[in-house]
């Protein structure tokens, strides 16, 4: 982990109306993440932690605060800085797996390498080489349709690292996923932040998955409550759900 954060937020307030009632998703949120870090963001459903994800990704704007993403303040981009952003530093990993059903395994992560080859002078990873490092080396050539929840979400991770983003923002990602699927899933996502060293952050409500996190942050009512570092992180296998 390098001094400088690669996120520097400071006072993030989020507000949605709904009619005449205010209600508040994020309260006064100051948060700093490195280079190569794991982190998991932990929280009870409605506590923020989607919220706070769509931020730092560039997906929504704070009703108060700022966000800066290197030298970058990402409260003060237009729609054509933040959609630079997301292409070319950012890989989103959500709870459904979005595939291109007619694309092969192989050409769902292609495609992404093409286009990140294309719009950034940064070389993306090998496509293959990618799916191998997920435990699919086995299926590139399958479609979606013959592949199990577990391996389509691994798709999409690899799809989402082979960019070689600056940082890997995971929302529920093994929500959909019964236990020991959930596990390889996170074992993928273990292995791409160790191998790659993209800091990676993963929201759930499922404490269990803290057990394998360099660094757990606690979110209650829009507030962090918690940040706790790990010395001893576990296998995704060990942990104990």
């Amino acid at each position: 982990m390098t001094d400088a954060p690669l996120f520097h937020a400071r006072g993030l307030a989020k507000v949605y109306r709904m009619g005449e009632v205010e209600v508040p998703a994020l309260r006064g949120v100051d948060l700093d993440l490195y280079p190569g870090e794991f982190v998991v963001i932990l929280g009870p459903s409605g506590s923020g932690k989607s919220t706070l994800l769509n931020i730092l990704g560039g997906l929504d704007a704070p009703s108060a605060g700022t966000v800066t993403f290197k030298d970058h303040v990402l409260t003060e981009a237009g729609e054509a800085e933040l959609t630079r952003y997301r292409r070319e530093h950012v890989g989103f990993v959500f709870q459904f797996y979005n595939l291109i059903p007619s694309l092969t395994a192989l050409e769902n992560v292609s495609l992404v390498t093409a286009l990140a080859a294309e719009s950034h002078d940064r070389e993306p990873a090998d496509a293959a080489d990618t799916l191998r490092l997920v435990g699919l080396g086995d299926r590139l050539d399958n479609f979606p349709a013959q592949l199990s929840g577990g391996e389509q979400q691994r798709v999409a991770i690899a799809r989402a690292v082979a960019k070689r983003p600056d940082v890997l923002l995971c929302d529920e990602p093994t929500g959909a996923l019964d236990v020991e699927t959930g596990k390889l899933v996170l074992a993928a996502l273990q292995r791409a932040n160790r191998e790659l060293g993209t800091l990676t952050v993963i929201i759930t409500h499922n404490a269990s998955v803290a057990g394998m996190a360099d660094r757990v942050l606690r979110l209650r009512s829009g507030a962090i409550v918690g940040d706790e570092r790990n010395a001893n992180p576990i296998a995704p296998e060990a942990l104990s759900w």
